[in-house]
């Protein structure tokens, strides 16, 4: 499609323009959470105790509060009673530990000071008297029969589960399984686990809480401000009004930022104290704070022998720790679409959020899909081999095709999957020899987009021509503010440079209900897109009033009015003469709705699927165990890249934390519960030295999509396979299959050397 340029000849949409905001965030001139001066805040610091889960017996904040600086110590004492709960799904966690800690790094008291250095020297003159109490850390000890109770059951009155670990039961599916299992010629089955990890963003969280008048301030670097303006409303008794939330672009999300965790603290301790008060959480506690919920998954998948699907059956168990925060939401929608984007006849899934004294899980870039497609992909891996067809030829005959129903009751297959596999293989070179010591796997990923959404947005066209756009969306580093700059520049004819796009300020910007499931282009795309089609109307209504002509004859589009004599004015010409001397500026409103539907198993139907085929090439030390990828391909079905090198950098990106899971990240314990790698020194995550030695990316473009320009969202997509993709490279060049990730040194040096540790 051809775009029009702006002053300097290059593209608007559909262009590599650099980032808005781009050189402040390089530079080290934006301002986090952390960064913003508040006059007479004071610092928090939160005290914790050096087990999971424990007997809080008594607090004594005596020597505490006599230190220098010191203005309080708030425990669950100083809070209403009953203490008062929050969470996305469930009400069930409290402001501040009470009674009972449930996961190591609970807070049971906080200190507020006039230093921070003040504020940690009190922390640790704070006296816990508890007692140690029986923990569970795992999905099976969760699940045995007398475990302790993570829960009080008086939290889930009228839950038949309540007496157990299990918060929630997800059941989906189609046709008979059981019966199809009687026709299938090959049966194929497996158990998988994947670790526990954590977001690791290069901001730690940060929280600021302000009294303002007779409501309240709050500073966070959340993705949803809108939600937690909900949330401390609720919890304050504020009208919404009263609640105003700022939310500068946080410093990396990837879903650990989504929902409340301490703003409610901080709230409180503000109110009572008549102060500002700043909380900023170090790494170690951010670790203590967000990560993504394990899993262990069994799948059993039956084929005939030319290779269509039977039947698929599985059943996950997925560790989401002590609260449910939106946990729950990622085990029902990581498992309603665990059977992949295949044709399938018969398919049950059965997905268990499964409590545990750990860290409360949180959403994760991929909302619980990498751990089915882990365990799913793998399994189409090992069938492949088992019924001897090529792992490619068999995920194209049993692909859905584009407008097939693969998942009964909701959105059809909204692309040419296939053409994402064909180019992903023809970039690995799938089919040719591989090298001594290597080995090569494919994979394929598929995840939900957004099955409900509402976003309102804002767009002035001022009286000189520039433009200033307001959003609700958080912009985290996946380039929302440039896309949005992008779509109002191409669509009322301004140099990029002259829109200015404003966000993260409950106060100024309008609703937005949430930056996840990478909606931004989509639905903010739409509203944004919207309201600058709601400012053409203006201006077209303004030159038919100037040229004294029909409304009818005149068309606006993409900073141009075209009048019926053929002339063709610049949008900014009819501003300028429309305006006068008195100025003014053409306000357009947006609003973009993907309603519920009703007795869907996850409230909607998807507004479109992400897809993803990744390909790796990978060489496997047999002497140390250590797996060195020499070639990493991926590639998406993105419908529209609105701005292809933000694309080809969000595939990298999630591509490179996907290796994260698959080869190195994941939590440790020790008997206690305690978290024994916490912090960049014990926990690893990829850097320099372990990225691919040739990373490629491509994208399908269709205009298939039903955002802007026929895009689609594609933030999550080249994560969700990296896994099993991996895993099979490894597989074909060493001939183990592993079923446990990481894929560590020491794991694979096992499966290579101790029989016993492997299957084949």
């Amino acid at each position: 499609m051809s775009m029009r340029r702006d002053v300097a000849g290059v593209d608007r949409v559909g262009a590599s323009l650099a980032r808005v905001g781009g050189v402040e965030r390089v530079t080290g001139r934006q301002a986090y959470v952390a960064d913003i001066p508040l006059a007479g805040a004071l610092h928090v610091k939160l005290v914790t105790l050096p087990v999971a889960r424990a007997r809080i017996l008594r607090i004594d904040a005596t020597e505490a509060l006599a230190a220098s600086g010191v203005r309080m110590v708030m425990t669950a004492a100083d809070l209403p009673d009953p203490m008062p709960r929050f969470g996305p799904q469930f009400r069930d966690r409290p402001v501040i530990a009470i009674g009972e800690t449930k996961y190591h790094g609970d807070p049971v008291a906080a200190v507020a000071a006039e230093t921070k250095d003040q504020a940690e020297i009190a922390a640790a003159l704070v006296r816990a008297e508890y007692q140690e109490l029986p923990a569970v850390f795992s999905v099976a000890g969760s699940l045995a029969p007398g475990a302790p109770l993570v829960q009080d059951p008086a939290l889930r009155p009228g839950d038949p589960l309540a007496n157990t670990n299990i918060l929630r039961e997800h059941r989906y599916g189609w046709g008979d399984v059981d019966a199809a299992a009687a026709e299938a010629e090959v049966v194929v089955e497996g158990a998988y686990a994947f670790p526990m990890v954590t977001q690791f963003a290069i901001e730690p969280h940060a929280f600021m809480a302000a009294p303002d008048g007779d409501g309240i301030v709050i500073w966070s670097s959340i993705q949803h401000p809108n939600w937690l303006q909900r949330v401390i409303a609720s919890l304050l008794e504020l009208p919404l009004s009263r609640v105003r939330i700022l939310s500068p672009d946080p410093g990396g999300g990837f879903g650990g930022k989504q929902h409340a965790k301490y703003e409610p603290l901080v709230a409180f301790m503000a109110r009572r104290l008549g102060r500002p008060v700043r909380l900023v959480l170090s790494l170690e506690e951010t670790f203590q704070a967000v990560r993504r919920g394990a899993a262990e998954i069994h799948v059993r998948t039956g084929f005939r022998r030319d290779g269509s699907l039977v039947f698929r059956d599985v059943e996950a168990n997925y560790l989401i720790g002590a609260y449910a925060d939106i946990a729950d939401r990622t085990v029902a929608k990581g498992s309603y679409t665990a059977n992949g984007p295949y044709r399938t006849p018969a398919v049950r899934i059965v997905a268990r959020s499964v409590l545990s004294h750990t860290v409360p899980s949180t959403a994760f870039r991929g909302f619980g899909n990498p751990q089915q497609i882990w365990a799913v992909e793998s399994n189409m891996d090992e069938a492949a081999r088992v019924l001897g067809i090529d792992p490619v030829e068999l995920r194209l005959r049993n692909l859905a095709r584009r407008g097939d129903v693969f998942i009964p009751g909701d959105t059809p297959a909204d692309g040419d999957w296939a053409q994402v596999i064909a180019k992903a293989a023809e970039m690995i070179g799938w089919g040719s020899p591989v090298p001594a010591g290597r080995g090569r796997g494919i994979a394929v990923g598929l995840k939900e987009g957004p099955t409900t959404g509402l976003s309102y947005s804002t767009v002035r066209l001022l009286a000189d021509g520039s433009v200033i756009v307001h959003v609700g969306t958080s912009d985290m580093g996946q380039g929302a503010r440039t896309i949005f700059a992008q779509i109002a520049a191409d669509e009322l004819g301004a140099p990029i440079d002259w829109v200015t796009v404003v966000m993260g300020d409950t106060a100024v910007v309008p609703y937005d209900q949430q930056t996840s499931a990478s909606r931004s282009s989509v639905l903010m795309g739409n509203a944004v897109l919207r309201a600058c089609r709601d400012v053409q109307a203006k201006v077209r209504t303004m030159a038919a009033r100037l040229e004294g002509a029909e409304e009818g004859t005149i068309t606006v589009d993409r900073g141009e009015v075209r009048l019926a004599d053929g002339r063709v004015l610049p949008i900014r010409d009819v501003l300028i003469r429309g305006l006068g001397r008195l100025g003014g500026e053409v306000i357009g409103l947006g609003e973009m709705r993907k309603e519920p539907v009703p007795d869907h198993p996850l409230g909607g139907t998807a507004a479109f699927y992400e897809f993803n085929c990744t390909a790796v090439e990978v060489e496997v030390d047999r002497e140390t165990g250590d797996v060195a990828v020499t070639r990493h391909v991926t590639v998406s079905d993105v419908g529209k890249a609105l701005n292809p090198m933000q694309v080809r950098g969000q595939d990298e990106g999630a591509a490179v934390m996907g290796l994260g899971h698959t080869l190195m990240e994941h939590y440790l314990f020790d008997e206690t519960g305690r978290i024994r790698n916490l912090g960049a020194i014990d926990y690893r995550i990829p850097t320099s030295m372990d990225l691919p030695m040739q990373m490629e990316s491509a994208t399908i473009e269709n205009a298939d999509g039903p955002g802007p320009y026929g895009s689609k969202g594609m933030s999550e997509g080249a994560l969700l396979c990296v896994a099993p993709a991996v895993a099979a490279a490894v597989r074909d060049a060493t001939g183990v299959v592993l079923r446990e990730l990481p894929l560590t040194p020491e794991r694979v040096w096992r499966a290579l050397h101790e029989p016993e540790g492997a299957q084949s």
